[in-house]
């Protein structure tokens, strides 16, 4: 920084000016104003002028502080700069948490650009600084001036709310006429452009009078807004009192028998459409009543607000009107058919239903609650539902709902109340019977607002909700002919007196062959609708869409599988696009194509018996799966170790089975003191994926076993079931799923607990072909069949 430093002591000996010259980084502000000897903090954003101040703070700290001419202005351009600033000294930069750089620096003098330049990213400017100082601080006019600003502040300040008593200290201390100019500007000037009038004043005298004009204008200001505003306020106390005496006047011709000729428009409206309405008797009277309610109610209230809401709400509820329903049982399995494949037993609860109605047209509360893995159809099954029944369909998400408000409505003493969720569907409805789609239940939450679940109990309780009351709407609705269907993932998230009011019907995972029906009849072609091809134009095999079933997804419902084959219909028009072809064939052979490499590994079983390595069957999410359970068997002093990220009812089934070998050790040729002479350690892959479940028992007692007799366990075959102490093997769940995953890895042969067998007809046929269950009741069987000998 080159400096240089003079002072001239003008002829008057009136005036002393003292003149620097210095170049120094520029920094721009927006709508603030740097005065001399006054403190000020600002942050700043930009990288180059926060680098900037750290820079300078590094060396002398000194900073030329401008502001920008216009502030909408997104860009700093030296056109948009000032050409008077101040040249400030930095005290203290401060970084903050958001990353901008907050700064603290004291004006120094005022300075005006000779000239701006740019070095790089950064701006400085070439500045003459000058300061001008009167002596004696300006004698009897200084003394005058300093008056005149005083008495601006003081009637500048009776139109202010309040006003700090440190400002008003600060501002009767100072007798430098230029200083208290510039701190009245700085600190009482509410216009930025104001405040550069008054930095760019170099003269201390001629830039106090310049604040006492503008000090004087900002008291007219203020003065001319608050006359307007008495104006204003005058005339809403006459609009008020105009109000108060046209309300006396109405209740003196009510007494005097006058008031049916004034009766209002809207009054007139409302009694024509409850007259015209056919409502119950209760409606009727309680309508009637809040309409005479709503008359003697000044029309500017909040209260008559609400009570128009409640009146409209209740004349468009359907108050007695109900769809007539499809009775043909036929016609109906066709529509269920039609929309979805699978769901046997949601179609059978539907066509049932219809047939009972057939029979007895009274059959009313019928409440379902369909609980599966999501992308099983549970939401969509509910409109196709009320097409097969000729109903109006209405869906409820209740999915993070936590407020009993939600389902039962606010009461109408709130501002802005409004009806529950039920009451807005029926209105929606327009029928008394519609299908109400109750989405997500198991998601319900509470919270300080109340439990929405427990509101729920009266709606979904056969008898009590033929006369459900709803807070806002005060009068009993029936719900008695509503079909409602509720769905959840997880039935366990369900309350349980409110799953006790609701019939569950499970929908399992689909098997491959129902997920390649859904991908022919359904999902493929709304992608190809979608993505502006036809069956012509696109030609996806069977073998493909089985392809990207087994490799490309592993899911219950078929979500995944649409968004599959929603890339290769995407893929497929790039390609004819691209390449002018009219048609694209997809195979199991191409599909690696369109999609990539295989994304799932598919499960298999080992090629060669080995020892301590069975085959156990697990139920997932997405259905089932090929658990291994590994064995190993070391020298020790009976330490056990169990791995692979196991559950607590695991670890339990696996200390069940070490105690049935201990127990039967003579029968299994297992040496009678392996739990003192051998460590054991069980492990079950992958690591990673927690496990947990009763139903491994047979299989780590089998690994054990063979580990133990060092015999070898048959590779083609696997096991599911839980063990007791004495050898017994009890049933399990998901045995569908599981014997699918079996079939699928190439096993043939599957050891399933007896009373397990009951469920044999549930699994899918090609399974049932292809595999070979061995019931069993005792861990004896398990291990004859399983157990190489």
């Amino acid at each position: 920084m080159k400096e240089v430093r003079k002072e001239i002591r003008s002829v008057m000996a009136k005036y002393i000016e003292k003149i620097e010259n210095h170049t120094l980084p520029v920094i721009p502000l927006k709508g603030m104003i740097a005065f001399p000897s006054i403190p000020l903090s600002f942050e700043i954003s930009e990288e180059r002028f926060a680098a900037a101040c750290e820079e300078a703070e590094r060396g002398d700290g000194l900073i030329f502080l401008v502001c920008q001419k216009d502030l909408a202005a997104s860009e700093v351009t030296t056109d948009n700069l000032y050409t008077v600033g101040t040249a400030a000294q930095i005290k203290q930069t401060v970084k903050l948490p958001e990353g901008n750089l907050k700064v603290f620096a004291t004006g120094y003098c005022r300075a005006a650009v000779e000239v701006y330049e740019a070095d790089g990213d950064r701006l400085y400017a070439s500045l003459l600084c000058k300061t001008i100082q009167a002596e004696n601080d300006g004698g009897i006019k200084g003394e005058a001036l300093v008056m005149e600003i005083n008495r601006g502040f003081d009637r500048f300040a009776a139109y202010l709310p309040k006003v700090s008593n440190e400002l008003v200290a600060a501002v009767r201390a100072v007798r430098n006429p230029g200083l208290l100019a510039d701190f009245v500007a700085s600190n009482v000037l509410l216009n930025y452009v104001d405040k550069q009038l008054v930095l760019e004043e170099f003269h201390p005298l001629r830039r106090a009078e310049l604040v006492a004009v503008l000090m004087e204008r900002e008291s007219e200001v203020l003065s001319t807004e608050m006359k307007i505003h008495k104006k204003v306020r005058a005339q809403l106390d006459a609009n008020q009192r105009d109000y108060y005496l046209k309300e006396q006047l109405k209740a003196i011709r009510e007494e005097l028998g006058e008031g049916d000729e004034e009766e209002d428009e809207e009054i007139v409206e409302y009694n024509a459409k409850i007259a015209a309405a056919n409502l119950p008797d209760e409606v009727r009277e309680k309508l009637v009543k809040e309409v005479k309610k709503l008359a003697k109610t000044p029309y500017t209230s909040a209260e008559s607000s609400v009570m128009r809401n409640y009146l409209d709400l209740c004349l468009e509820l359907p108050w007695g009107v109900k769809s007539k329903d499809r009775v043909d049982v036929k016609t109906a399995r066709r529509i269920l058919d039609d929309d979805h494949d699978g769901l046997d037993k949601v179609k059978e609860r539907i066509l049932e239903f219809i047939a009972v109605k057939q029979l007895n047209p009274e059959l009313k509360n019928q409440i379902l609650c369909l609980v599966g893995p999501p992308g099983t159809g549970k939401t969509s099954i509910g409109a196709s539902v009320a097409r097969a029944l000729k109903r109006k369909y209405v869906r409820v998400s209740l999915g993070g709902v936590r407020d009993e408000a939600d389902i039962r409505g606010h009461r109408k003493t709130y501002i802005a109340a409004m009806p529950g969720r039920i009451v807005s569907a029926i209105n929606q409805a327009g029928t008394l019977n519609p299908v109400i789609l109750l989405d997500e239940i198991d998601k319900l939450t509470h919270d300080a607002h109340g439990d929405p679940a427990s509101a729920l109990l009266e709606v979904l309780d056969a008898e009590q909700n033929k006369a459900f009351r709803d807070h806002f709407v005060e009068l009993p609705v029936d719900l008695s002919d509503c079909l409602f269907i509720a769905t959840a993932n997880d039935v366990e998230n369900i309350p349980r007196p409110l799953l006790d009011r609701m019939e569950v019907i499970e929908l399992k995972i689909y098997t491959r062959h129902e997920k390649l029906a859904i991908a022919k009849d359904h999902l493929l072609p709304k992608q190809l609708k979608r993505h502006g091809l036809n069956k012509r134009m696109l030609k996806l095999k069977d073998d493909a869409i089985l392809e990207i079933i087994d490799f490309y997804t592993r899911e219950a419902g078929v979500r995944n599988l649409e968004r599959e084959i929603a890339s290769v219909c995407r893929k497929a028009a790039k390609q004819m696009v691209e390449q002018g072809e009219t048609s694209v064939k997809v195979t199991a052979a191409n599909v690696k194509d369109y999609l990539g490499v295989r994304k799932i590994t598919p499960d298999a079983i080992y090629g060669q018996d080995e020892v301590g390595v069975v085959n156990g069957l697990a139920y997932t999410e997405v259905g089932g799966d090929l658990l291994r359970v590994e064995a190993a068997a070391m020298p020790g002093n009976g330490k056990v170790e169990l791995t692979g990220s196991l559950g607590d009812v695991m670890k339990e089934s696996a200390k069940a089975a070490i105690t049935y070998i201990r127990s039967h050790s003579a029968e299994l040729g297992v040496d009678a003191d392996f739990y003192k002479t051998k460590d054991i350690h069980i492990h079950v892959p992958e690591g990673a994926i927690p496990k947990d479940g009763p139903s491994a028992g047979v299989t780590i007692v089998t690994a054990l076993a063979s580990e133990l007799s060092g015999r070898p366990v048959r590779r083609d075959i696997a096991m599911t079931g839980e063990v007791t102490l004495r050898g017994r093997v009890l049933p399990i769940g998901g045995l569908k799923e599981k014997t699918m995953a079996a079939y699928k890895a190439g096993v043939r042969a599957v050891c399933i607990p007896s009373e397990n067998q009951r469920d044999l007809h549930e699994i899918d046929p090609l399974v049932r072909e292809n595999l070979e269950f061995i019931p069993c009741t005792s861990v004896d069987q398990v291990l004859n069949a399983a157990i190489v000998r």
